[in-house]
């Protein structure tokens, strides 16, 4: 820990804003406790280590704006950690988080969360999760949802959505309701149609991306998606295309099956 030490004091005695220990083999805050008291700090890179647990005294660096713990081992958070006045970036990537602390969605200024390579799904989050108004782009690929609440349609800011590699068998009409969005990313799902509302979105765009391979469409959406998604899009806003929804939703059929292995975890890199 020496090497930590050090770059830790060089960073108090130079008041450097910005302190990287990537890859320092850091289990615990308690091994770097003079970090929590760098009230200066803007951002903080801890990815690559073994964090297990984030401390709540660590909300007491409200002037932190980047907060990265990607690829630890954090298998759950306090609830502090969004009372942060300044926090816009968080990412909270590969690790091993199973539920959300209650409260989780009162940040004030968040502008992009990355849960990307958790254990979640749709009761892993608290009642406040789509709260956060300022959010513009949200990662929660590589989980374990099924659905997406329709709460979604909240965020009314949001620009950049990924629900990739997940076990998606529908989504919320509501996500029709973000109005700003121009990235949707939906490839390797269990889904076999989508809410037409999707059609009130301009995803089609030179800036827009819209990704959706990897899915069990139903036959009209699957050669629409040979031409191209320009024409999937207009075919979810044509009213043949409400009628085979319709016509779906009712019968009620039972959700495609899981992939008997999901290769998402197995390629999950090792901490």
């Amino acid at each position: 820990m020496s090497k930590v030490r050090k770059i830790i004091d060089e960073a108090k005695e130079s008041k450097n804003p910005e302190l990287d220990l990537v890859d320092k083999g850091i289990s615990s805050f308690d091994e770097i406790p003079s970090l929590l008291t760098m009230l200066n700090l803007t951002r903080i890179t801890l990815t690559h280590n073994r964090i297990s647990v984030v401390t709540p005294a660590l909300a007491n660096l409200t002037n932190l704006e980047i907060l990265n713990l990607f690829n630890n081992q954090i298998e759950e958070l306090p609830t502090s950690l969004s009372s942060m006045p300044k926090l816009r970036i968080l990412n909270l990537g590969m690790n091993k988080l199973s539920a959300l602390p209650r409260g989780f969605g009162a940040f004030p200024v968040l502008e992009v969360l990355d849960l990307t390579y958790n254990n979640l799904n749709e009761n892993s989050l608290p009642g406040n999760f789509f709260m956060i108004e300022t959010l513009r782009a949200l990662y929660l690929g590589d989980n374990d949802f099924e659905n997406i609440p329709p709460e979604i349609g909240h965020l009314k800011n949001l620009q950049i959505l990924v629900l990739r590699d997940n076990d998606l068998v529908q989504l919320p009409k509501e996500i029709g309701e973000l109005a700003r969005l121009r990235e949707l990313h939906i490839q390797g799902n269990r889904l076999s149609v989508l809410p037409p509302e999707l059609g009130n979105l301009d995803l089609t765009s030179n800036k827009s991306v819209i990704r959706m391979e990897n899915n069990p469409w139903v036959a009209p959406i699957a050669d629409q998606l040979q031409v191209g998604i320009s024409h999937v899009v207009d075919y979810l806003r044509s009213e043949t295309y409400k009628f085979v929804y319709g016509r779906h939703v009712s019968a009620n059929a039972p959700a495609p099956p899981r992939l008997s292995e999901r290769t998402k975890k197995s390629s999950k890199p090792k901490p």
